[in-house]
């Protein structure tokens, strides 16, 4: 990987990736590309070798990279993709602008954009996984969004591009979110504001947002229809089965589930990628010794494990 093209962006080889996750575990990236624009970034990915992997990296937040690193480009988009701009009753976000930095500014000009509030992470990432919360989803409110292709292409994509489902949506790897449009109910700007303060509170009594963690670990194991809202056939939480299996303070190494909210994966100090990764495959197997059920991570685990 050593014959790259050369963008006006910044392309650091061997970054260690570490340092750029929530849960502040990782080996290194062969190569760390932030581009300098759309145009720096699709000028690169179209004269980047096929072969070459293209790994797009948000803030980190629900992300765990093995302690190997990664064999790939990681794109990771920063100054120049996080601006916010709002015309009438839709919002334009930069895929870096901070999901609760979208919901503020969008109270601020009487727009509900609320349940981004609490969600950890950026734009990019909340379109990716469909993220959701208090009953909303991205899908709920999408517009569209634009991407760059692995091929070096700018698209822009539909709802049914994206096809999106309960914490996933079917965005083609390789391919770059830049910016994405959403669709929002009007409101008053003081009520918004206040809903989303008491969404903080909630969050804070009942989640270890003081740990480092990277939110939920597994999915709930709940029925859900195509649209990512959930049906009305059976409604399991993955902490309540986690929790029934004996696992709330469980720990490996230096990863722990965490005791506030037994769904919650924790670096409690010194932990590998290795230590967080085999805790929750332990709990995966408790639990469905205890009752049948089968999580799904909800946090992407990508790269390589480390030499053994």
């Amino acid at each position: 990987m050593s014959d790259l093209p050369t963008p006006r962006g910044v392309l650091t080889p061997n970054r260690p990736l570490s340092d750029l996750t929530w849960l502040r575990v990782g080996g290194p990236a062969d190569w760390l590309f932030q581009p300098a624009d759309v145009d720096d970034l699709a000028a690169f990915l179209g004269k980047l070798d096929a072969s070459v992997a293209v790994f797009p990296m948000g803030v980190g937040s629900n992300l765990i990279v093995r302690d190997g690193g990664l064999r790939a480009v990681v794109v990771r988009l920063g100054r120049g993709f996080n601006g916010i701009e709002i015309e009438g009753t839709r919002v334009t976000a930069g895929a870096a602008a901070l999901d609760a930095h979208v919901a503020r500014k969008a109270a601020d000009a009487g727009l509900d954009l609320t349940f981004l509030r609490t969600i950890p992470g950026a734009i990019g990432g909340a379109v990716r996984m469909n993220a959701g919360c208090y009953g909303h989803y991205t899908a709920d409110h999408f517009v569209s969004a634009e991407a760059v292709t692995r091929d070096g292409k700018v698209v822009t994509l539909t709802a049914q591009d994206l096809n999106f489902q309960y914490r996933q949506s079917d965005l083609p790897v390789g391919w770059v979110i830049t910016h994405v449009t959403f669709e929002a109910p009007k409101g008053d700007p003081e009520e918004l504001h206040a809903r989303m303060a008491a969404q903080l509170k909630k969050r804070d009594e009942t989640q270890p947002t003081k740990d480092r963690s990277a939110g939920s670990t597994f999915r709930n194991p709940a029925g859900f229809s195509s649209t990512g809202r959930a049906d009305d056939v059976h409604d399991l939480k993955a902490w309540k089965v986690i929790d029934e299996a004996g696992m709330r303070g469980a720990r490996r190494g230096g990863a722990q589930m965490s005791e506030k909210h037994p769904n919650f994966l924790i670096n409690a100090g010194g932990a590998t990628a290795a230590d967080l990764e085999g805790l929750g495959e332990e709990v995966r197997k408790r639990v469905f010794q205890n009752s049948g059920i089968e999580l799904h991570w909800e946090i992407m685990r990508v790269g390589e494990t480390a030499p053994a």
